[in-house]
């Protein structure tokens, strides 16, 4: 008797506890928030694959065969313009330098002599002209010998960031060989391909005397802290893509950038009067997106939409709703299609703060 009294007592208790459950459970389904879309303008970025180059980008080469005698400069030094950075063996040239001179001065004490001789009409003026020819021969040797001799010095162009060495000391360099590369990071060259339909879109909104401010992200993920500018547009697109090629140019001060780097450049859009949603009231089947609307009679039905824009948090959404509709944002695991709902109203702007700080969070 007692056993069964005990038998009871617990089934009475789990049915209790049941019961309690199943109103727990209801009283968290009843739960939903409903918001509405919004109209209004807003600021994306369209995201571009982007290549980094210097604003001046060279080889530097060997003018003249011999051996590299010395190397002045380090791999990833910064040199200024007019700086020595190579010194091929000068002895040859300064050899051929000093006969060529020598050469020069034999024919000018030739043509003084001629000179006088034909002055005293001893010799004829055509004696006197080939002595002149002889001597501008002999000054344009000298010349040529001079500019050989400095082609054994390879000196800076420009200020610029040395790169790796191909050659090292010693070595029987050819005229012509490429010694290293030498990049003037001042400014950056940024190139990015932009589809067709998004270059009409940019070249009828953009002022023909106006520069479009643009960003880079860098490999990291990091904005870097410059703006840049799109410059200019090359005059072709390219048939296998249907793309063009853009180039904005960053000032680089701070020689972060690099050529060579890759990133991602983001092109301001401005949107008039378009209308958002929240990514997180949106849900997918086969690819294509849902909200649940709910109607005049608190019964909510699902809804396929076009979104046009992804932004963070939010969706411009460009067929499917309109301004007043009443959209499903929180609860939307819980429903079922053509299910009536009790819902709490929260505006847009609430519902966008909480998403904010539960990210910051």
């Amino acid at each position: 008797m007692k056993r069964i009294s005990i038998l009871m007592y617990l089934t009475t208790a789990l049915l209790y506890t049941s019961c309690k459950h199943e109103e727990h459970e209801k009283h968290e389904e009843a739960k939903f928030v409903v918001t509405s879309p919004v109209k209004s303008d807003t600021l994306i970025y369209h995201e571009y694959v982007c290549q980094i180059h210097s604003i001046q980008h060279i080889d530097i080469r060997a003018l003249e065969k011999g051996y590299l005698q010395t190397i002045y400069v380090d791999e990833g030094q910064f040199v200024k313009k007019g700086q020595l950075m190579f010194q091929i063996m000068p002895l040859i040239y300064q050899a051929e330098m000093q006969k060529a001179q020598a050469e020069a001065s034999f024919a000018e004490i030739e043509f003084g002599n001629t000179k006088s001789l034909a002055d005293s009409n001893i010799v004829s003026k055509n004696e006197l002209a080939l002595s002149k020819a002889n001597l501008d021969k002999a000054k344009a040797e000298l010349a040529l010998a001079k500019a050989h001799l400095g082609f054994t010095e390879i000196r800076a162009p420009f200020d610029g960031i040395m790169n790796r060495f191909h050659v090292r000391l010693g070595s029987l360099v050819d005229e012509g060989e490429l010694l290293t590369e030498l990049s003037d990071n001042s400014k950056m060259w940024v190139y990015f391909n932009v589809p067709e339909a998004e270059y009409l879109d940019y070249i009828t909104r953009v002022k023909s005397d106006s520069l479009l401010k643009v960003k880079l992200q860098m490999a990291n993920n990091q904005l870097f802290k410059q703006d840049g500018v799109v410059e200019t547009i090359e005059a072709d697109f390219n048939n296998e893509t249907g793309n063009i090629a853009f180039r904005a140019t960053f000032p680089n001060p701070d020689k972060i950038l690099r050529h060579g780097e890759t990133g991602n450049i983001l092109m301001p859009v401005f949107l008039k009067d378009v209308l958002l949603i929240p990514q997180k009231a949106t849900f997918e089947i086969l690819d294509k997106k849902y909200v649940y609307v709910v109607d005049a009679n608190n019964v909510v039905k699902s809804r396929h939409i076009t979104v046009g824009t992804e932004m963070p948090h939010l969706y411009v959404v460009t067929e499917g709703l309109k301004e007043g509709d009443k959209i499903l944002v929180e609860g939307l695991r819980k429903v079922k299609n053509n299910q009536k709902i009790h819902f709490e109203f929260e505006d847009q702007q609430k519902v966008l703060s909480d998403l904010n700080d539960l990210h910051a969070e």
